[in-house]
């Protein structure tokens, strides 16, 4: 079953690294306009720049309509522009900028969490060792929350 999986999960990690880079994003953009114009106009026989702007119109899915392909070629082009942009590009674009917005300042980053987590674990243990000198017993721990979602999946990929 891994083995079946594994294909998708190259897929997932070349979409994130490609999500988180917004020099990438702009790049392919760029570079899918570039593609598809150039072989638009060898298909539909139009200039380099009618071809560029049918491109940039199709891509951001205005479609004016003054340009359209008329050949099997040409409309196969533009689905395929189309789909990459609206299902893959624009999406992660969207992605990245929202990730951007979204970024919580009072969080506490992984090391700050690890040396609080070591500080309440030293607390704890001059705590029992305080009890033992005074003869008191302390309650017991409480039991730990379950893990969450994102805990449970690091857990089965071992």
């Amino acid at each position: 079953m891994d083995v079946l999986l594994q294909p998708f999960r190259w897929v997932y990690r070349g979409l994130v690294w490609f999500a988180n880079s917004p020099r990438t994003l702009i790049t392919s953009y760029l570079l899918m306009i570039v593609v598809a114009g150039v072989i638009y106009s060898h298909v539909e026989h139009k200039s380099a720049t009618d071809s560029v702007w049918w491109a940039v119109v199709t891509a951001s899915t205005v479609g004016y309509g003054d340009i359209s392909p008329t050949t099997g070629a040409g409309r196969a082009l533009a689905a395929l522009l189309i789909s990459t942009m609206v299902l893959l590009v624009i999406p992660l674009i969207t992605a990245h900028f929202a990730s951007q917005l979204i970024v919580d300042d009072d969080a506490f980053e992984h090391d700050e969490q690890e040396e609080l987590k070591a500080d309440v674990r030293r607390m704890r243990a001059l705590l029992e060792e305080l009890a033992a000198r005074q003869g008191i017993t302390l309650p017991p721990e409480p039991p730990l929350p379950p893990p969450s979602g994102r805990q449970r999946a690091r857990k089965f990929r071992g």
